[in-house]
């Protein structure tokens, strides 16, 4: 069995040392120290042997087992040594040469508009404020002159959670917590960008998740001409100082009285087109004076203070300031479409 044994030995050095590739190698290991290898079944003969003798042909089984092992591993390193060497001379890497350009993200262009418009109401003395999109009905129709079974609740079909709460359906809201919060005691000035929803079908032009932003100034003699001028402001910094305004009869139920404004047609110069419908104005946004309940609900005194509000909705601006046509564009995560106004 010695014999044996030191031929297994001899044998798997001279293979290994003859075997050029990964593969070869690993079927050399299992032939020799697999459990059917050739030392396994050495091994297993064991029991024919005096028992004098096992102990020492075990020892030699474990030294031989050892050194075959050992052998194979430095063949083995000297094998990946050798891949190693073969792949860094076949991929040359040419350091000089540029490193591929990273790609910088930016805002959406919602957010930028956004931004925009906060800048240029801050610096006329806004304050932005937020509020919950998770909405009571109180504060998202009676508190601005929406009692139960008002005809105007209508006009913004909602999605209720319960028959108290809901998704907020614009943010006004945030108006009449605002209110609420001073009191009465102080005026206020402030905006509410923020995402609003309504039962609406997915088209171009209508989206049941959009954007808004709303205005409010409520202090002593407060009047129309306050709201014109700082929509006529608006309209100019947002579109070209070439724009024109003009406010039309409208009807909110939390505005007394209301009105819509109209910018001119850039495309056309109000002379009438595709755009504008051939009117020669396209509809931006509404407004109009506080109701006077709306100012009482909220703890103001309407024989003091008065005040203007105005809505707009964030998607529709980005749609007329840029030129798009479809507001699904806006979610469709589109790199494409999204990319084009990183610089805007």
């Amino acid at each position: 069995m010695k014999e044996k044994l030191e031929t297994i030995h001899k044998e798997a050095v001279a293979k290994i040392k003859d075997i050029n590739d990964m593969k070869s190698l690993q079927e050399l290991r299992v032939k020799y120290l697999g459990k059917k290898g050739s030392i396994t079944s050495v091994l297993r003969g064991m029991g024919k042997l005096a028992k004098e003798e096992r102990p020492i042909i075990g020892e030699m089984a474990n030294k031989i087992r050892q050194a075959i092992t050992s052998s194979i591993e430095e063949k083995q390193a000297k094998l990946e040594q050798e891949a190693m060497d073969k792949q860094l001379q076949e991929e040359v890497i040419d350091v000089t040469l540029p490193g591929r350009p990273i790609q910088v993200g930016g805002p959406h262009l919602l957010t930028h508009i956004v931004q925009e418009i906060e800048d240029l109401f801050i610096g006329m003395g806004f304050e932005v404020k937020e509020g919950p999109q998770v909405e009571t009905d109180y504060y998202n129709f009676e508190a601005l002159n929406l009692p139960q079974n008002h005809p105007a609740r209508d006009m913004q079909d909602s999605f209720y959670i319960t028959n108290e709460l809901l998704l907020r359906t614009h943010t006004s809201p945030v108006q009449a917590r605002t209110m609420n919060a001073y009191k009465g005691e102080k005026p206020v000035k402030m905006i509410c960008p923020g995402v609003v929803y309504r039962r609406d079908h997915d088209d171009a032009t209508h989206s049941h998740q959009f954007n808004q932003i709303e205005g409010l100034y409520v202090d002593k003699d407060v009047r129309m001409s306050d709201l014109k001028g700082i929509l006529n402001l608006f309209a100019k910094k947002m579109f070209g100082e070439d724009r024109e305004i003009r406010l039309r009869p409208s009807f909110f139920p939390f505005t007394e009285p209301s009105v819509e404004m109209d910018i001119s047609c850039k495309v056309c110069s109000k002379k009438g087109c595709s755009v504008c419908k051939q009117t020669g104005w396209i509809e931006v946004l509404g407004g109009g004076m506080v109701h006077p309940r709306v100012l009482e609900m909220a703890g103001y005194d309407p024989k003091v203070y008065t005040g203007f509000a105005f809505g707009m909705g964030t998607d529709r601006i980005a749609m007329l300031k840029y030129g798009v046509n479809d507001i699904r564009q806006f979610y469709m995560n589109d790199k494409r479409f999204v990319t084009q106004y990183h610089q805007a």
